[in-house]
C-alpha cells in the first residue's frame, strides 16, 4: 500500500466524480460512498452505495461500478483499470476487486472498521491469491472524511429529534422502538 501523497491532476478529476457518486448517496439517505472505474483515461463504471434503497447488501459503491465496467467492456476482467473509492473498500468488495482483475484502486478515506485494502485487512494485495491489486491510499482524503462526518453529525441530529418528537405509549415511559430509529451502519460508525 502506498500513502506517500504524490497524487495527478487526473488522480484528483477521478476522486471528485467518486465524491459526485458519494453525494447520489446522500441523497438517497445512504451512507455517502462513491466510486468510479478508469480505463484509458475514461470513466467506464459508476457506483454509490445503495444498500438501504435496494435492500441488499450487494448494494455497494465498488460492486455497482465492477457492474456497469464489466457491461461498458464486455468482459468481466478489468485489466488495465483503476478504481477511485471514497471509502476504503470492505472485505467483499476488496475480494471482487481481486477477482475482476482491476489494476489498481485509490482510496480517498480509511475505513476502521471495515477497511480491506490495508487498515485491518489488505485482502487487495495477499500474496497467496492469484492477482494482487496497487494501492494508493489518502487522495482528497479530508473531503472523503468530511462527507462521512457530516452524514453520521445529519443522521444524529435527525434521530435525537425523532426521538424527541416521539409519542411515547404507555409501557415505553418515552423510549422509542429499534423499527422507529434506522440503525446507523457500524462500519463507518468511527466517523463521528
Amino acid at each position: 500500500m502506498t500513502t506517500d501523497g504524490t497524487f495527478t491532476r487526473e488522480d484528483r478529476k477521478y476522486m471528485k466524480a467518486a465524491l459526485k457518486q458519494a453525494e447520489k448517496a446522500i441523497a438517497l439517505g445512504e451512507v455517502p460512498i462513491g466510486a468510479v472505474i478508469v480505463e484509458n483515461g475514461r470513466i467506464i463504471g459508476r457506483g454509490y452505495n445503495r444498500r438501504n434503497t435496494d435492500h441488499t447488501t450487494l448494494a455497494h459503491a465498488e460492486i455497482t461500478a465492477i457492474r456497469k465496467a464489466n457491461r461498458k467492456v464486455g468482459d468481466w476482467r478489468l485489466e488495465g483499470c483503476t478504481l477511485y473509492v471514497t471509502l476504503e473498500p470492505c472485505q467483499m468488495c476488496a475480494g471482487a476487486l481481486v477477482q475482476s482483475r482491476i489494476d489498481k484502486v485509490v482510496i480517498g478515506a480509511s475505513s476502521f472498521k471495515s477497511g480491506c485494502g490495508g487498515t485491518l485487512l489488505n485482502i487487495l494485495q495477499n500474496e497467496a491469491f492469484n492477482h494482487q491489486v496497487e494501492v494508493v491510499s489518502g487522495l482528497m482524503q479530508e473531503e472523503c472524511t468530511e462527507i462521512l462526518q457530516r452524514f453520521f453529525k445529519d443522521l444524529r441530529k435527525r434521530n435525537k429529534m425523532r426521538k424527541k418528537s416521539a409519542v411515547p405509549d404507555a409501557g415505553t415511559a418515552g423510549d422509542i422502538s429499534q423499527e422507529q430509529v434506522p440503525d446507523q451502519p457500524a462500519e463507518n460508525a468511527s466517523f463521528d
